[in-house]
């Protein structure tokens, strides 16, 4: 890690000053860094001050180098581990959002491979604007971790969220990511006891969609693959759990080691939850269940009447929140949520409503995630903070979630995991 190369863009905001504390305190620490500055940012802080504290070239012009820093926005992109931009001006995130790359940074910006990092640093008024928030939401949909800014008096002299994340913030989310990098290059052998921190404990995952039966022929359904439950069951495996799949008709194999429960209806899917849950440590709800069932259930195939057929739905019993009610001491119970708008306030409200210890929350039209697909961009609510996690596989995100349930089971800081 001390090696590690951080890569830090300015922009123009007076939230640059507090860049010098941070590229200081990361060089002294033994990390490589190196800044890109857009001109505005360099009337607020002067290249020579980041220079003396990086120990290093301050960059600013796109065509400015020689050899293989003739094309400064390639080579900086390649040689950085981790990419933050701060301060983050409306500008600088709007460009990044919509792939303009039009002097050094931007250009940086739309070469970079690693993971990226924002911090705003704006007028209230212009951070608030639904430009601005669009603009973040994109960018945290396609992986940027997004350091929000702080309620206070800006320096325009008016009262709001705008001011940027303190460096000690900044720092701490850069190396979050780095030892997570860290962690994931340096796992150890399969064989060490490390790598099974669930022996001993019972995971029960449901996968897979419901069918709701209107007759022998057809039924009520949605379009969920299981590979995300089946990605979880696999991962409990791994990590020396006992795992149960609790799974709805999917074309998908079973993993290796995991007991399979087939299930086909929401009310078969509530009955054996119920039995499975009794000495489960861990319960994951990751099966997309029908809301509504018919009301009425043919023995024979319906004909042809007419031109138009009503059919009249009942509700399904709600199994998350039943399984939260009568969760026993020192079970974790994570639920999913699967939205097309406004993702985190409906994730919330179903994370308190169903008394959750965990809920995984993404948006079916995030490019990467949903159905059918084998990655995944989540958001991972507990019930005082939400965590956004980038673009990774199926199999990474049921780590990353047995993990946080181990955390929150042992009482620790579940945020190591996440970050």
């Amino acid at each position: 890690m001390e090696s590690a190369h951080i890569l830090i863009g300015l922009s123009g905001s007076i939230a640059a000053f507090k860049i010098a504390t941070l590229v200081s305190s990361l060089t002294k620490q033994g990390y490589e860094v190196r800044v890109i500055e857009t001109k505005h940012a360099a009337s607020f802080i002067g290249p020579l001050t980041l220079a003396a504290l990086s120990h290093n070239e301050v960059y600013m012009d796109e065509f400015g180098g020689t050899n293989e820093a003739m094309i400064p926005h390639i080579e900086l992109s390649r040689w950085a581990d981790v990419f933050l931009i701060a301060p983050a001006d409306a500008n600088i995130l709007a460009k990044a959002a919509h792939g303009l790359g039009d002097d050094l940074l931007s250009s940086t910006i739309l070469a970079a491979t690693c993971p990226m990092l924002a911090a705003p640093a704006m007028n209230v008024h212009m951070y608030e604007n639904p430009a601005t928030q669009a603009n973040l939401q994109t960018l945290h949909e396609r992986g940027w971790t997004i350091i929000d800014p702080a309620y206070g008096m800006l320096a325009c002299q008016e009262a709001g969220k705008g001011r940027m994340a303190e460096p000690e913030e900044l720092e701490k989310n850069i190396k979050a990511i780095l030892e997570n990098k860290t962690a994931a290059n340096e796992a150890p052998a399969e064989s060490s006891i490390d790598q099974k921190p669930l022996a001993g404990k019972r995971v029960v995952v449901s996968a897979g969609p419901t069918q709701e039966a209107l007759d022998p022929v057809r039924f009520l359904s949605n379009h969920s693959s299981g590979k995300q439950g089946y990605a979880i069951a696999k991962a409990a495996h791994d990590l020396g759990a006992e795992a149960t799949l609790v799974s709805g008709p999917v074309s998908l194999e079973a993993p290796e080691g995991v007991r399979v429960v087939p299930i086909v209806s929401a009310l078969d899917l509530e009955k054996a939850m119920i039995e499975e849950a009794k000495d489960a440590d861990f319960i994951i709800m990751a099966a997309a269940v029908a809301d509504y069932r018919f009301k009425d259930h043919h023995e024979q195939k319906m004909k042809k009447t007419g031109d138009v057929l009503t059919l009249e739905l009942v509700k399904n019993p709600d199994i998350l929140a039943g399984l939260g009610q009568n969760k026993k001491p020192g079970q974790i119970l994570c639920g999913f949520a699967m939205e097309t708008e406004n993702l985190d306030t409906n994730a919330l409200v179903k994370l308190e409503s169903k008394n959750c210890d965990l809920l995984i929350a993404n948006n079916l039209r995030t490019k990467g995630a949903g159905f059918q697909t084998d990655t995944n961009v989540v958001s991972l609510l507990f019930p005082d903070h939400t965590e956004h996690l980038g673009l990774q596989s199926k199999e990474a995100l049921g780590h990353t979630i047995l993990k946080t349930m181990l955390a929150l089971q042992k009482g620790e800081d579940p945020n190591v995991i996440v970050r």
